[in-house]
């Protein structure tokens, strides 16, 4: 019994190693918040923004969305569904807030152009979890030698380019040489410095990141804002019910004492 569960083990560690997306980095703490409203909204609108070009989120419809985010499907239609002219069809309707928010990048050209397939968003935050994303998208770099100009800490040989970077900006990385177990020198990433900077401050290109990775979360699953609002009733209910037990069993057993 013992040989086959070693062996299970042994069998799981290429999957975690996989898993991990390459790097030691440690991570750094996404921080999110589900119930702020306006950071999820904010988080949509990048993502529609700078995402959705290539990343489909084929599990989320446009209202459903609208409604979680206390969005109007105006709004929606308006701000974060890109046909016509960004706000109408040519009839001079508003286009149907129920589709899936898919893009109409075909799946062959975008491996033909990247390298892979450039994959669906709908559980990428269960998948590797929302630290690894924030960490993700903070540590890109200039990278001449990669084909799209820059690589990644977390994840490095990325073939996804920095999309953000009008953003946050072009930044190199700073490295540290050091001697490794083997005696034999590798170079670490210690810092980065700034070489073209962007629209935004460190500070605030931090929070937009941050809301980018609230949303990926609310995406993976949406039902968990419903649960947060059924869940304090449930607790009140039980506080309620355990004063009412209590007070029954005193009745109960007062003769028996």
């Amino acid at each position: 019994m013992m040989k086959k569960l070693t062996a299970f083990l042994l069998t799981m560690v290429p999957v975690a190693v996989l898993a991990a997306g390459g790097g030691n980095l440690p991570l750094y703490e996404a921080d999110v918040d589900l119930n702020n409203k306006a950071s999820l909204q904010h988080g949509a609108q990048l993502y529609v923004n700078y995402c959705m070009g290539c990343h489909s989120i084929s599990s989320m419809r446009y209202n459903r969305m609208g409604e979680d985010l206390g969005l109007t499907e105006e709004q929606v239609a308006q701000n974060l569904m890109f046909v016509s002219d960004f706000s109408k069809l040519p009839s001079g309707e508003l286009p149907k807030t129920g589709s899936l928010m898919k893009n109409a990048m075909p799946g062959g050209a975008a491996e033909n152009w990247f390298g892979t397939k450039v994959p669906d968003l709908s559980v990428i935050a269960r998948s590797r979890g929302p630290d690894w994303l924030y960490t993700y998208l903070k540590t890109f770099y200039v990278d001449e030698s990669r084909p799209m100009g820059v690589n990644n800490e977390r994840f490095p040989l990325v073939g996804m380019p920095h999309v953000m970077w009008e953003l946050e900006g072009l930044k190199k990385p700073v490295y540290e040489t050091h001697e490794d177990e083997d005696g034999e020198e590798v170079k670490t990433i210690v810092d980065y410095e700034m070489v073209k900077e962007g629209s935004m401050s460190p500070a605030e290109y931090d929070n937009a990141v941050r809301d980018l990775v609230n949303f990926l979360v609310y995406v993976g699953e949406p039902a968990k804002l419903e649960r947060y609002k059924v869940g304090v009733w449930v607790i009140l209910f039980l506080v309620v019910l355990f004063f009412l037990a209590y007070a029954l069993k005193k009745e109960y057993w007062k003769d028996v004492h």
